[in-house]
């Protein structure tokens, strides 16, 4: 049983690194966006609210934690474990804006985009929260799918014992028997022998 718990942890490595990496991205990038001009209301670089802790904070941790899991995990249900929980923290990223206004006395949390241009508002958009949420459940699906297909991990190798078939016994020892020559019978003309003797 402990066999079919085991995986191997390259399996999960790549995929969790890339989510530490998108955990942090998300957790961090309200903090520091503000020094490149790409980020949502308040402006102010570290600046801390309720809903950045609500809506980035905590779905970053939750995604660089399923991240660290999967990179360290040695048995299935621990790398399984991680990979959900960054998926729903990726789904959170995404959904996490619109459903806010059911607890938050209908008002949108999060604040809205500061730049100027509607690309770049498009694109602080995707980067905050919905294409980032996407790619992390991406990610995570794809760590999943890749650990939930080999059903019996690791399995453990038996230690196999020679045998030798039957026919080669036989071979040999029929290679070592001795080889037999079949015995020559000499017949003696015994009737020509007794007409000799009554002739003379």
């Amino acid at each position: 049983m402990a066999g079919m718990l085991q995986m191997r942890r390259s399996r999960g490595a790549f995929s969790g690194f890339l989510l530490i990496l998108l955990g942090l991205w998300g957790a961090l990038i309200p903090f520091v966006g503000p020094y490149f001009h790409y980020a949502y209301s308040p402006d102010k670089a570290w600046t801390y609210n309720t809903a950045r802790l609500w809506l980035e904070i905590l779905p970053g941790a939750a995604v660089f934690l399923g991240g660290f899991l999967l990179m360290i995990a040695a048995r299935r249900h621990t790398a399984l474990f991680g990979a959900l929980l960054a998926a729903a923290a990726g789904a959170w990223f995404t959904l996490g804006t619109m459903l806010s206004p059911l607890w938050n006395h209908h008002v949108t949390l999060g604040g809205s985009p500061t730049a100027s241009t509607q690309y770049t508002r498009i694109m602080e958009q995707l980067g905050f929260f919905s294409a980032l949420g996407v790619v992390i459940v991406f990610i995570a699906a794809t760590a999943f799918g890749r650990i939930a297909s080999v059903p019996a991990g690791i399995r453990t190798v038996e230690p196999v014992t020679e045998t030798v078939p039957a026919d080669t016994v036989d071979n040999e020892e029929t290679r070592t028997l001795p080889t037999r020559t079949p015995a020559t019978t000499t017949v003696t003309p015994t009737s020509q022998t007794e007409d000799t003797q009554s002739i003379g």
